[in-house]
């Protein structure tokens, strides 16, 4: 279990922030390695905090002078609305629909369509007016409609294999913010949306936790965290100058071959 729970972290570390669903990779890796049940889902769930706390760190200076100043300063407190108002939508729903989600969604074949059809959706995207009419550079000049509007983009992640960063990032570039203030808001609300899911799912879960899975979620844990820090910094690189098109075809490649293995048997 200890070997499952490192390859598994690894991969949530680097494939959280990218527009590839994490949750797919974990899926379809929890799949070959044979690491299923209700424990496999809490723990697919709970690494994520991992990776979470790897953008803490990197933004800690953001974060720390937005909390710092909230109380005097209205760019800080616009910051806490809009990040509540993109947080709301999928909070929302996903308490609603969780358990629905949970039961039915979670199946490789589902995951897989979910891959493609989001990599088709990003190629579209590239190719359309939305992904060059990006003019807002700064955060604090986000509107909170825009930031709502990226909050209901974001209800499509709780679709496992839809991508949370993909529907973040994109939605922010079609409400008007650049490629790298989209980028930065989808790391910012990752904060407080993967927290509460991944918080919510233990709670729900607690009774599946002994000594082992906890040793098992906290080296999970470890492992996303230190693998995040290495795949956030590299895609604000990325980002910088680069289209989000390879994440689209690879997307296609590797849902369209998952399932033309399953229609194989």
């Amino acid at each position: 279990m200890f070997k499952d729970a490192l390859i598994l972290g690894v991969l949530e570390g680097l494939t959280e922030f990218l527009p590839i669903s994490s949750t797919a990779h974990l899926i379809l890796a929890g799949e070959w390695l044979g690491f299923r049940g209700s424990f496999a889902k809490l723990f697919e769930v709970f690494i994520q905090l991992g990776a979470i706390l790897s953008v803490v760190w990197l933004f800690r200076g953001r974060i720390l002078r937005a909390t710092g100043s909230i109380r005097k300063d209205p760019k800080s407190q616009l910051l806490a609305v809009n990040l509540l108002l993109g947080f709301a939508p999928s909070g929302v729903v996903g308490l609603v629909a969780h358990r629905w989600i949970k039961a039915y969604l979670f199946s490789p074949v589902w995951v897989c369509s979910a891959l493609v059809l989001g990599g088709v959706a990003i190629l579209a995207f590239e190719a359309s007016p939305l992904a060059r009419r990006g003019v807002i550079s700064d955060l604090e000049a986000l509107k909170p409609s825009q930031a709502l509007g990226i909050g209901f983009c974001q209800t499509l992640a709780l679709i496992p294999g839809v991508s949370r960063a993909a529907a973040t990032i994109l939605g922010g570039m079609a409400v008007g913010l650049s490629r790298s203030a989209a980028l930065e808001f989808s790391f910012l609300l990752a904060i407080p949306t993967m927290t509460a899911a991944c918080l919510f799912d233990l709670l729900m879960n607690a009774s599946v936790v002994g000594v082992k899975e906890a040793a098992t979620l906290g080296l999970g844990f470890l492992a996303a965290f230190a693998s995040a820090l290495v795949a956030v910094g590299a895609l604000v690189s990325y980002v910088k100058s680069s289209s989000f098109r390879p994440f689209g075809y690879y997307r296609i490649l590797l849902g369209g071959a998952i399932l033309l293995m399953g229609l194989r048997g």
